[in-house]
């Protein structure tokens, strides 16, 4: 068995700031200057999925009474159901991205999530809300994935990590506001505006990618689509021990991540009683999140995505430790003030995470880079979407599973990359 010291990441770190310095500060300056618009339309992008799923969050009231459900979770399932479909949407525009190239791609799925929209926003039945939900998150994909492989076909390594950074701090503010359009929407009109909003949204997207976005994927390196050609691609990627390995930590931490997505509002606005104060206290759980991904881009570059991940995972695994035993000490729940700190830091740390693991994972994907991030993003999804609905399923009345959860995922999260990063053998 292969031992590795405590100070080994530490080393690493420094041997990795001085190794690359002179390298960080050009790539550094040429992003400042010449690459601020491309990531914000990227970041845009990226920030449809996470409106999507938020903004709908305070509805869930209103659809449940509208269509007679029993309790609100029934209408979590449907974010469930748009990550299913998110993850075989990604499955789908990722290499289908590197035949017909980046903007044709996102053009095709944006247009999928439109229809979406209107499936959702008209649907008389529960169900056909349901499979406008699976609509909207299966062109979703193309954005979610075609992130990724703009960002690559731009950056690699600890850049692409410093980039993905500046994309997430702008991200995240996405999720913070977008329970308050939510609400105002919602209180303004009826549930089914917000499906209108979301195809405006997505149609401002499409101009802005055809009038601002430059196409990353020049013609010559384009591959002929075909299904072997395809499963070639998926084949090369899945040869990447990296690539697969960190694809499948993301998913493992996600998984509570999404979890607490999913039950925010019960939690908040019944559990602890907060009513109306939930989008508050969502809106600035979210913002420690940015935080981490604005902290992330100024000292990814010194001391590399690796050990940021190492530090990220042990800071949720001791924390969950001592949540847990708070929870021992004081029964079924933890009090509200822990359980906002709690969920605070735990949510800093899963800003570290995403940025770094996506950069690790596409690290040496770059002649495949829509594939990869294809088979990145859906890989994560796909495991995360079962953890999140079996931690939701204990979690409706209690905080407690969603702790277990993030300590359990967090120690396989951690292992995982330490065996794949490291070459620890088991």
């Amino acid at each position: 068995m292969t031992t590795i010291s405590i100070w080994q990441p530490i080393l690493e770190a420094r041997n990795y700031s001085s190794a690359n310095q002179t390298d960080r500060r050009v790539k550094a300056a040429a992003m400042n200057s010449e690459d601020r618009e491309f990531l914000v339309i990227i970041a845009l992008l990226m920030a449809t999925s996470v409106l999507a799923i938020n903004m709908i969050l305070p509805a869930f009231d209103q659809i449940t009474r509208h269509f007679n459900l029993p309790d609100t979770a029934q209408v979590g399932l449907t974010v469930s159901l748009l990550y299913a479909g998110l993850a075989f949407g990604q499955m789908v525009f990722g290499p289908l991205s590197d035949s017909i190239g980046r903007k044709r791609t996102l053009t095709i799925g944006i247009g999928l999530f439109l229809a979406g929209c209107a499936l959702s926003g008209a649907a008389d039945t529960f169900e056909m809300l349901i499979l406008g939900q699976i609509f909207q998150g299966f062109g979703l994909g193309a954005p979610r994935v075609l992130t990724l492989a703009i960002l690559r076909d731009r950056f690699s390594g600890a850049s692409m990590a410093s980039a993905m950074s500046f994309v997430m701090v702008m991200f995240v503010l996405a999720p913070t506001f977008a329970p308050f359009i939510g609400q105002i929407i919602v209180d303004a009109s009826m549930w089914r505006v917000l499906f209108i909003a979301f195809a405006m949204m997505g149609t401002g997207l499409l101009l802005l990618i055809w009038l601002r976005l430059p196409e990353t994927l020049p013609s010559h390196r384009r591959q002929v689509i075909s299904l072997h050609s395809s499963y070639l691609s998926y084949l090369d990627v899945l040869k990447s021990r990296k690539a697969v390995g960190h694809a499948i930590a993301l998913g493992v931490i996600s998984g509570p991540f999404i979890a607490y997505l999913n039950m925010s509002q019960q939690i908040f606005e019944f559990q602890y009683a907060l009513g109306t104060f939930y989008p508050i206290i969502f809106a600035a759980l979210s913002l420690c999140i940015g935080a981490a991904s604005f902290l992330n881009g100024k000292i990814v570059l010194h001391i590399g995505p690796s050990f940021l991940v190492i530090l990220a995972m042990a800071t949720i695994v001791t924390t969950s430790i001592i949540a847990t035993i708070v929870l021992i000490m004081t029964g079924t729940s933890l009090p509200l003030l822990i359980f906002i700190a709690y969920i605070g830091i735990i949510l800093f740390c899963f800003g570290l995470l995403v940025s770094n693991l996506n950069a690790l994972a596409m690290a040496d994907l770059a002649d495949n880079a829509g594939a990869g991030a294809a088979l990145v993003g859906a890989l994560s999804t796909i495991i995360s979407i079962p953890v999140a609905v079996l931690i939701g399923h204990f979690a409706s009345q209690m905080t407690q599973p969603i702790v277990i959860g993030f300590l359990i995922c967090g120690i396989l999260s951690w292992s995982i990359h330490m065996f794949v990063d490291r070459k620890i053998c088991i």
